[in-house]
């Protein structure tokens, strides 16, 4: 092959590589910033809060005690407060969300809670082991971090004889633990390859809510555990009782003594829209989350959980009017990140959870730029607002990924808004035109050149000729 032929070959070889590498390289960094945002730590601008200040529940030797593990590296925020608030409507059970030390604990999107008792305290309180122990996903699941957790968990299962729970990739904590060896179980379905891969030992299955195998219970995406929790309340209190906590919740898939079965899940062209979002949303709104007392669970996680986690559409922001601990409808203690009056000019966005808050409307002054948008002013499953939100203000094909994702049931409310993100859709095409460009200038520079390089030797070759020439013309005269 002529040097000519290599040369044009290397220009194409270098024009589908700027085409192809730069939009994915873009893209790299912007999903490692998105995914860097899901979990933040709690830093010194936010409002000091004191957890001795925070009493714990009173206990009830009489009751079973139903336990959720925290991690101090980050929770999702859905899969601890969806069983939590179905538990506490039943009002059946000593409820309590624990963790290694009793500090604030960071969930999805950046809102603090605060645990209602150390490993320590718990063992102090209940002598012996709790009756039920979930597990959600942790944001260091599989990290040394993690290893104070695997290792109480462990200890649990050793010394008495708990329920084990968990909901979504917990189940990976609950495998590390080997407490899943041998047995079927479930997670989230976009867990699933990872995990059959990380832990072949567990029969790993999909296309059902949630795996029941004794004392182990496995829940499948996010709001699966929603079922996970029904299920616990129908083997230790009654089916009864765990109907009327789905009717509390407006939870539309209990299915009495069951799991729900569905196709299993699978990634599907339209579910590329999450990847726009990760790789390309530049710029997304600072969403203020106005936390309110008695604030529903249920309606508090779907405030966060929606717009950050796998749909990547805002940063928000947990606030209080004035900077304090708010609790929940059902006594959780909750610390903001900043004040709404001082945050109100960083923020593009005020979301208000909550339908007592809806109600209340009238009873504060929201900043004048700064109109409030009550995600639950209708009725139904906390959730639906948020999925009606996100089709309304960004697109209905991001809101459907977002029920997808937490496997919320078909019966997701109507959504309507713009079907697909055209802008957003144009960014890596728009920057891999720019990358073709670019090349195809400095082709046309660097080949400019290169000619005038090689045609110097010719030139001068002419003139040392039309020299020599004249030399023997003036000889011979």
């Amino acid at each position: 092959m002529s040097p000519m032929k290599w040369r044009r070959l290397g220009r194409v070889a270098l024009m589908v590589f700027a085409v192809l590498a730069v939009p994915v390289v873009v893209a790299a960094f912007g999903i490692a910033r998105a995914t860097g945002q899901i979990y933040t730590a709690r830093d010194a601008s936010a409002p000091p809060v004191s957890v001795d200040a925070v009493a714990p529940p009173a206990h009830d030797p009489t009751k079973p005690t139903v336990v959720i593990v925290l991690s101090a590296q980050g929770t999702n925020i859905a899969d601890v407060l969806a069983p939590y608030e179905v538990f506490a409507h039943t009002g059946a059970f000593n409820l309590y969300t624990v963790a290694e030390r009793r500090e604030p604990i960071p969930l999805t999107g950046g809102v603090d809670l605060i645990p209602d008792l150390s490993f320590a305290q718990l063992a102090d309180r209940l002598h012996g082991t709790p009756d039920v122990i979930m597990v959600p996903q942790i944001h260091d699941s599989g990290e040394p971090s993690s290893a104070p957790i695997v290792e109480w968990l462990q200890r649990q299962d050793a010394e008495g004889d708990p329920l084990m729970v968990s909901v979504c990739v917990g189940a990976e904590v609950l495998a590390s633990a080997g407490l899943l060896d041998g047995r079927p179980a479930t997670s989230h379905w976009l867990k699933l390859i990872d995990l059959r891969r990380s832990y072949p030992q567990v029969p790993w299955h999909d296309g059902v809510r949630y795996v029941d195998d004794g004392d182990v219970i496995t829940a499948a995406a996010v709001l699966s555990g929603v079922d996970a929790a029904l299920r616990v309340v129908e083997r230790i209190v009654d089916q009864d009782t765990a109907k009327k906590a789905a009717e509390a919740v407006a939870w539309p898939d209990y299915l009495p003594g069951r799991a729900a079965a569905f196709p299993p899940v699978r990634l599907a062209p339209s579910d590329t829209v999450g990847l726009l979002n990760a790789a390309y949303r530049w710029d997304r709104p600072n969403m203020g989350v106005l936390m309110t007392n008695g604030v529903g669970e249920l309606e508090l996680a779907a405030a966060f959980r929606p717009y950050i986690e796998l749909s990547y559409l805002a940063r928000p922001m947990a606030l209080t009017i004035n900077g304090q601990p708010i609790r929940s409808r059902h006594g959780l203690t909750f610390a903001p990140r900043a004040d709404l009056k001082n945050a109100a000019p960083q923020l593009d966005r005020l979301v208000v959870p909550g339908a007592e808050a809806a109600r209340q409307a009238a009873g504060w002054a929201p900043p004048e730029q700064l109109p409030p948008v009550y995600l639950h002013t209708q009725p139904g499953f906390a959730f639906d607002a948020a999925l009606r939100d996100i089709a309304r203000t960004t697109d209905v094909a991001t809101a459907q990924w977002v029920a997808k994702t937490v496997q919320y049931p078909n019966t997701n409310p109507q959504l309507s808004g713009p079907a697909w993100p055209w802008n957003l859709t144009l960014r890596p095409i728009l920057i891999a035109a720019a990358s073709a460009a670019a090349v195809i200038l400095i082709f046309k520079i660097t080949g400019r050149r290169g000619d005038a390089v090689d045609q110097a030797p010719v030139e001068s070759e002419g003139r040392t000729s039309r020299q020599g020439g004249n030399h023997a013309t003036a000889s011979r005269s």
